[in-house]
């Protein structure tokens, strides 16, 4: 399992493929992608989520959250294994100033439906409050006990809102070893901004993803994290 914000690809052809060839060469069965360009853009380029998934994620859904004259972008959830069901959920706080979304999945891990959620939130704390309110609400509506995993760009660079909302959730973070910050790419990370929060699986291992390429290929950095599904098998 990958949560990244792509940044839209950084803009240019060749950072998007390398973007989809890093992803690649980690081996990664779901993907929780933010900030992807799902259409148009300056010269009309093939939605980004199709680009990455080309060659090796064979099941795809997008989500449009901000729409503009020549295009749109949102989140996607990409899987090596079927996705069953995916709803686009509104998460816009202040629509004037931004339009944010959470794209919930279903994806069948060996034979068990395992729920997931590709986020991202506002930038104001009081929009981010709102929205992991709503987003609570989403997760209390599923099977009781069912796996779920939400992952995403939270933008709540002091941490306190993520660790309220885990305490409220009942689902519990994914703690990457060593360094946990993700933001900026480049040179010292100083912000955790994206997260991963599990239930119903175990959290085998997980990390944020340093170094070249990542370094070079967005303005965040990726956390993975090796995920099992208790008496069931296992996915990543």
């Amino acid at each position: 399992m990958v949560t990244y914000n792509i940044h839209k690809g950084g803009r240019r052809e060749e950072q998007l493929l390398a973007i989809g060839e890093a992803l690649r060469g980690i081996e990664a069965t779901v993907l929780l992608l933010q900030e992807v360009q799902g259409g148009g853009g300056e010269r009309e380029r093939a939605p980004q989520h199709q680009v990455i998934a080309a060659e090796g994620w064979p099941y795809t859904v997008y989500g449009g959250n901000r729409f503009y004259r020549r295009g749109h972008h949102g989140n996607a959830v990409m899987s090596r294994v079927p996705i069953v069901a995916a709803i686009n959920h509104d998460l816009t706080a202040a629509r004037r100033w931004e339009s944010r979304g959470a794209l919930q999945a279903t994806v069948v891990v060996g034979g068990v439906e395992v729920y997931c959620f590709s986020v991202h939130l506002g930038l104001r704390r009081r929009w981010r409050w709102w929205q992991l309110g709503r987003l609570r609400e989403l997760v209390e509506a599923l099977p009781e006990g069912a796996p779920v995993v939400v992952g995403g760009d939270f933008n709540d660079w002091r941490g306190d809102q993520c660790a309220a909302w885990e305490r409220r959730s009942g689902l519990s973070a994914v703690v990457p070893k060593g360094r946990r910050a993700t933001f900026p790419a480049r040179g010292v990370q100083l912000m955790t901004l994206d997260r991963l929060f599990v239930r119903g699986l175990e959290v085998v291992e997980a990390r944020v993803l340093r170094g070249r390429p990542w370094s070079q290929l967005s303005d965040h950095l990726p956390v993975w994290a090796r995920l099992r599904v208790p008496t069931q098998g296992a996915g990543e």
